[in-house]
């Protein structure tokens, strides 16, 4: 989980997020690949059988739109969401955005989002920048739109990271995560944790989890 591109000297893309300073987030963070938690979703969706025929993925929390490029690349109708309008303009300027007649935009917080039903609900990053006091709502919105046999990937930020003693950020251990994909089956469960710091000597303590989990079928 890098939060600073080698060499790079200016403020970390994390200190813009700390702060919520998103228009400076999104700028420090054009050009970075898709990540990881979404590709392997992709990939697994490839090798499910049979295979979905045109697929439709949400993008939560899009930022400048990395992941919602790449789904659109690889097939996918997406519908990307995000709190910030500078971050849809930069989704929709992108230099490697296909078929834009195969995206949807909406501009909405987390705390009163209204999530349209997918085959994937892609979060990477996002979610605890919802409220705590809102995200029991905001997640059992994101269960309810997964149609059964789709897939949530993203992650959720654990107890210990720096950012946890932040009153506005959603953090959980793991045994709350593992209680919040209580829905669902759980492919890949990845728990990180690790001191970081960027080149200027700025320190993070990182405590994540990478979830990628699916539906079951029999799902109701």
């Amino acid at each position: 989980m890098s939060d600073t591109p080698p060499n790079q000297k200016s403020t970390p893309a994390f200190v813009y997020a700390e702060t919520r300073q998103w228009a400076e987030y999104f700028t420090v963070t054009s050009g970075r690949p898709p990540r990881e938690t979404l590709l392997q979703a992709i990939e697994l969706f490839q090798s499910d059988e049979p295979i979905l025929e045109n697929p439709f993925a949400v993008d939560l929390g899009c930022g400048e739109g990395r992941d919602s490029a790449q789904l659109l690349r690889d097939g996918w109708r997406v519908h990307a969401i995000d709190g910030h309008p500078d971050g849809l303009k930069r989704l929709l300027s992108r230099d490697d955005l296909v078929d834009p007649t195969r995206l949807t935009m909406q501009l909405a917080p987390f705390e009163t989002v209204e999530i349209p039903c997918c085959d994937l609900l892609n979060a990477s990053f996002s979610l605890p920048f919802c409220r705590p006091e809102s995200f029991d709502a905001m997640w059992g919105r994101i269960v309810a739109s997964i149609r059964p046999g789709g897939r949530f990937a993203g992650q959720f930020f654990g107890d210990r990271d720096s950012w946890a003693a932040i009153k506005d950020r959603s953090h959980h251990t793991r045994s709350q995560v593992e209680q919040l994909l209580a829905p669902f089956t759980v492919e890949s469960m990845k728990e990180e944790e690790r001191d970081g710091q960027d080149c200027s000597g700025v320190k993070k303590h990182w405590h994540a989890f990478h979830i990628i989990a699916r539906k079951p079928i029999t799902s109701r």
